[in-house]
């Protein structure tokens, strides 16, 4: 009987405990709703509104008890062979999922197995069948990774892999003489794409004695098995506040640099070391520029010149086309409203409301294999709206001339 009772007073600990660790957890979850953090899209999905998810859906899966259960994001990142996600990150991301060493790793290896980027690409012979034999086409491979056999792409007879970890390493050099580590890395489309990206020790500061905004400045890699991409590093300036990303053509700066998979591709990949080298050059134009902005006001009129010279309107569009326009149009003014409010209604306040327009409203179509939220991301790396957000720029510096 004294067994028996002990094993009573331990199930009805261990039933307490878990009850309240739901009560707790679903407190926390509304409060991170009463905080603004994240909203209802409907059903059990939900859409984060700040930090780096920001743009993110997730469903929340609940039990018989109408208890969460689980919260499922729409990540598009791949899985490892143990079942957790491809991806390494030196701070909380996509709602924990992946990898996290907090404050970061400065081991690439370390980097390499969380992410699920230690494997090797090779090519193989693009066969076919006809009239029951099989056939090889001479002038065409497969890429194939070698850890699970999944063909990636077709490519060419010349092309070469360039392998993660080769193609990654010359950044090790940063990371081991300046007091930085590797920020994230992970996979993307079955290993079609990958990442890798660290954070430069130092922070770029827009107008220190008004709004005094801060900007991180990040080096990012980018490497395509598919064939259809090339090896990238670029240096990107990020706004924490608003998860905005941009790459201006300040002077002769470089901020990006790419190179085809080719025989000699690796040896080339030491050309990158100039962009990184120039790095601190453009973030000095860059702060330059951004605070002669944040000091510039702005009428509303202004800025709707500015959106036209980007997007014009011909006289005889479609309606459709029409509404397209007016739609942007509106979107645009809500976001300069929400950043004027927070710095003043300037032309930084219009490259605010322009750069975070293209990167978390403006229509995207995701691939097959991606979520518009991977879509939206890989489109920031890969600096899909660059011209746009680089001739906004230009623009609005005219204005702090006149």
């Amino acid at each position: 009987m004294t067994i028996t009772a002990d094993v009573n007073t331990q199930f009805a600990a261990e039933k307490t405990a878990q009850i309240n660790a739901a009560r707790e957890r679903e407190a926390a979850f509304q409060a991170r709703i009463d905080r603004g953090e994240v909203r209802l899209m409907g059903g059990d999905r939900y859409e984060v509104l700040t930090g780096w998810d920001r743009g993110e859906v997730f469903t929340v899966s609940r039990n018989a008890q109408g208890q969460i259960d689980a919260i499922i994001a729409n990540h598009g990142l791949d899985s490892r062979a143990d079942g957790t996600i491809a991806l390494y990150a030196a701070s909380p991301a996509w709602h924990g999922l992946g990898q996290i060493i907090p404050g970061g790793t400065t081991d690439i290896d370390t980097v390499l197995r969380l992410s699920g980027l230690a494997f090797d690409v090779v090519t193989v012979p693009a066969l076919y069948m006809w009239e029951g034999t099989l056939r090889e086409h001479a002038d065409q491979r497969h890429t194939v990774r070698t850890d699970t056999g999944a063909a990636l792409g077709a490519v060419g007879g010349r092309y070469t892999p360039i392998q993660n970890r080769e193609g990654f390493e010359f950044l090790q050099e940063l990371v081991g003489r300046y007091d930085v580590v590797w920020e994230s890395a992970g996979v993307i489309r079955g290993g079609r794409r990958v990442f890798i990206s660290i954070r430069l020790p130092e922070t770029v500061t827009v107008d220190a004695d008004g709004i005094n905004d801060i900007v991180v400045p990040y080096v990012a890699v980018m490497n395509d098995h598919s064939g259809n991409g090339q090896f990238q590093c670029v240096v990107t300036p990020w706004r924490p506040v608003c998860a905005n990303t941009e790459r201006f053509a300040v002077r002769d700066a470089v901020t990006r640099w790419a190179v085809r998979h080719t025989a000699g591709a690796t040896d080339q990949i030491k050309e990158a070391r100039r962009t990184l080298g120039l790095s601190v050059k453009y973030f000095e134009r860059f702060a330059d520029e951004e605070t002669a902005l944040a000091r510039t006001d702005l009428a509303v009129a202004d800025f709707h010149q500015v959106i036209a010279d980007l997007w014009p309107l011909e006289d005889d569009a479609k309606d459709r086309t029409k509404t397209n326009h007016a739609n942007r149009l509106a979107a645009l003014d809500d976001v300069f409203r929400t950043e004027s409010e927070r710095v003043g209604r300037t032309a930084y306040a219009a490259e605010r409301a322009i750069t975070g327009y293209l990167d978390h409203i403006a229509p995207r179509r995701p691939g097959k294999t991606m979520t518009e939220e991977i879509a939206r991301a890989t489109a920031a790396l890969e600096g899909a709206d660059d011209d746009t957000k680089n001739k906004a720029h230009k623009r609005l510096l005219v204005l702090t001339r006149s």
